[in-house]
């Protein structure tokens, strides 16, 4: 059986696969505990599912625009330009399945064959198969290890040939939990708007963020002038920040000549995003003073979280070296010194800590580095706790 040139190269999402494993040998009845999963562990808030619930009773489950419904794009601007200070036309917005499609809408849309697109690394294991579905050449660039692997221009132009169109990054980040401060942003940009490069920006886990002041979100691309930033896109959504990875709701903001190319696209591939979904995120976007109080319960047990896991690797596990996460719910670990003949790589390293001790981690070449394994602290303080002494006692064991 062949299959089109179009997925020849493409790869499963190595998060899913052991999120799924996970889940089976759960359901088989092992004990394990699932530090894979991508999501925070709480509930939907009650007034955004109850949105969703009251949709659905309304008949709001037909069709709506490509781009989203009139009232959410509006929402979604409004909340932008109050966090921002810009004045954001919600035509910029186009809503979507999931900030995974709002990436793929802008790949697809900008870069195609011939095409270079580099990719901040370690990255977000979907990155470079989006880039290779639109058939462009994604190029991954890491950043020096003693500064958490964020860029800076000099990293970039080592890389950047003459088919450079594109730089793809996050922050904070999924897998390290890094966070760029504004100024080096800012670089970036210059960097970017200066080799007329597109930039698109993921911000899927800036209000999960540990920088600054308490409750602020991360530093983000319009935070800058509107006038410096060349060509972007920018990548957000409803599913970390809201508890909402379920109900598949993104959304990408660019300029307005942009936005219609990427709604056009999506009105072939999957039409809207589903109604129901629209209409919580309307009440997330428009009930702030809940959806805030929400966010800021949970990103302070996040907080919380990161401070416990951090302190338990450093007293159980202190040959291990990590990226101290500044945001989002993952802490990446270099577990390369605990190599052998029988555990050579990431990946060798995670089968052998499940098969052992039930605990699930991705391993790094998944997000472009064989060294690490990362590890989501989404869980409850107990489980944690437990996952790391499992983990200290199996590698005692070895």
């Amino acid at each position: 059986m062949s299959f089109s040139i179009n997925v020849e190269k493409i790869k499963p999402s190595a998060t899913m696969a052991v999120s799924a494993l996970a889940k089976r040998l759960k359901a088989e009845g092992r004990d394990v505990i699932d530090m894979s999963a991508g999501e925070p562990d709480y509930d939907t808030p009650a007034h955004i599912a109850e949105a969703g619930i009251e949709g659905i009773r309304a008949g709001k489950t037909r069709y709506t625009p490509a781009p989203g419904m009139p009232e959410l794009r509006q929402a979604i601007a409004r909340a932008l330009s109050d966090r921002t200070g810009h004045e954001l036309d919600p035509a910029g917005i186009v809503v979507t399945s999931g900030a995974k499609q709002a990436l793929f809408n802008s790949c697809f849309c900008l870069f195609g064959p011939g095409d270079d697109v580099l990719i901040s690394s370690p990255y977000w294991t979907s990155y470079p198969e989006i880039v290779s579905l639109a058939r462009a050449n994604p190029v991954p660039v890491a950043g020096a290890e003693e500064r958490d692997f964020r860029l800076t221009p000099d990293d970039l132009d080592r890389v950047a040939g003459p088919s450079a169109r594109g730089l793809i990054y996050s922050s904070p980040s999924n897998p390290t939990g890094t966070v760029y401060p504004r100024e080096e942003l800012r670089r970036l940009v210059e960097w970017a708007r200066h080799r007329r490069i597109w930039l698109i920006a993921d911000e899927i886990y800036r209000a999960i963020n540990f920088t600054g002041v308490e409750g602020q979100p991360a530093p983000g691309l319009l935070d800058l002038p509107v006038d410096s930033l060349g060509n972007y896109v920018l990548i957000d959504g409803a599913s970390k920040a809201f508890a909402m990875t379920g109900w598949r709701l993104g959304f990408s903001y660019c300029e307005t000549r942009v936005a219609k190319e990427l709604a056009a696209v999506q009105s072939h591939v999957s039409s809207n995003a589903a109604t129901p979904s629209q209409m919580a995120a309307l009440a997330a976007y428009t009930d702030r003073i809940r959806t805030d109080r929400a966010v800021k319960e949970m990103v302070a047990a996040f907080r919380r979280r990161r401070d416990l896991i951090v302190r338990l690797v450093d007293e159980l596990l202190p040959d291990l070296t990590y990226v101290k996460p500044h945001g989002a719910f993952y802490l990446f670990c270099r577990v390369d010194s605990t190599f052998d003949d029988g555990v050579p790589d990431s990946t060798a390293f995670c089968n052998w800590v499940l098969e052992e001790t039930g605990v699930a981690l991705v391993p790094g070449v998944a997000f472009g580095d064989d060294r690490y394994v990362r590890m989501s602290y989404a869980l409850s303080d107990a489980l944690i706790e437990d996952a790391i002494k499992r983990l200290a006692d199996a590698l005692a064991r070895r």
